[in-house]
């Protein structure tokens, strides 16, 4: 992959001055990069790249809906039982490892209080244990995530949206229900950026956020 210039990457980014003061993490704990928005956003795609890059584990939000939905339906209370309690297991078993960091995807409403909770409780388990939390929100245009809703690599990793029809019609009744983007609420934080990433490839999204908070590489791409 051609090297990424920043300036010609500026004009999709959301709080462009991000990308001049960037922020050390800690290296001695685990870190957890968060990486929130709608759904069919990229964050999946996004974390998979960065993986690559720094040896950071991805932990898509996938892994634990997935799980619960072959014994439950989606929304009932076991279900949300055992998607928090796989969640908060696996988080708790990272931030106490010698990885280097978790990736944890995720589907924010900000207009909820209970989603900014769980996302609190989740970030102070590694806060807890010396290690550093930072945000990644992505936004692009509904026209490009329903497009991304039916891509190959979406649907081998999450087996319950190959019903196209079922998938895209919950995508268009969350996006009508919740605000899943932050609208500029935390541009003022160190450890938090945005991108809208209609334009951009997840490899290109995954150099901003490196750059941006100066996360370990281990893996150049060529």
């Amino acid at each position: 992959m051609p090297t990424i210039g920043f300036g010609g990457l500026a004009r999709h980014l959301n709080g462009t001055a991000y990308l001049s003061r960037s922020r050390k993490l800690n290296t001695e704990a685990p870190a957890l990069v968060f990486i929130v928005g709608p759904p069919a956003v990229g964050k999946m795609t996004v974390g998979h790249e960065l993986a690559q890059r720094t040896g950071f584990r991805l932990f898509h939000n996938h892994h634990t809906i997935d799980l619960a939905l072959r014994f439950f339906a989606y929304g009932t209370p076991p279900f949300h039982r055992l998607v928090g309690e796989f969640r908060r297991r696996i988080l708790q078993e990272v931030a106490a490892s010698d990885l280097p960091g978790l990736i944890f995807t995720y589907v924010w409403a900000f207009d909820h209080a209970s989603d900014a909770a769980a996302v609190e409780e989740y970030a102070t388990i590694f806060r807890a244990r010396g290690g550093s939390v930072v945000f990644v929100e992505l936004a692009a245009t509904q026209e490009e995530r329903l497009r991304r809703n039916e891509t190959e690599f979406r649907l081998v990793e999450k087996p319950f949206k190959r019903d196209i029809e079922k998938s895209r019609s919950q995508l268009l009744e969350i996006d009508g229900k919740y605000q899943l983007n932050s609208r500029g609420e935390y541009d003022d934080r160190a450890d938090y950026m945005r991108i809208d990433n209609t334009e951009l490839s997840p490899a290109e999204v995954a150099e901003v956020v490196i750059a941006r908070f100066s996360l370990p590489r281990t893996v150049v791409p060529s």
